[in-house]
């Protein structure tokens, strides 16, 4: 007498982690330091001055400066943020 036996398969899930935006301080020639690190943390609550200090520096020496790395939903929102405040930025996937 043959048992047949049944094989349960597993459907468990993989989530694959939401890709994530870098955005991106552009520098520029008019608007002043003090004022940019100023819209830099009005605009992404989460940065100390310190940091936003960081990103102004690194855009002026650099030309761009990364601001925060995250959602897609959230780096368009401190990217348009930014542009508000008369600022020039960008996103770009995260490599």
């Amino acid at each position: 007498m043959a048992v047949d036996t049944i094989k349960s398969r597993s459907t468990s899930t993989v989530r694959k982690p939401a890709p994530r935006y870098r955005v991106l301080l552009h520098n520029d020639d008019f608007n002043s330091m003090e004022y940019v690190v100023e819209s830099l943390m009005k605009v992404v609550p989460s940065l100390s001055m310190p940091q936003a200090v960081n990103v102004m520096m690194q855009a002026h020496v650099s030309e761009v400066g990364v601001v925060i790395v995250c959602a897609q939903e959230h780096a368009e929102f401190y990217c348009e943020g930014l542009k508000g405040k008369g600022l020039t930025s960008s996103i770009e996937p995260e490599e």
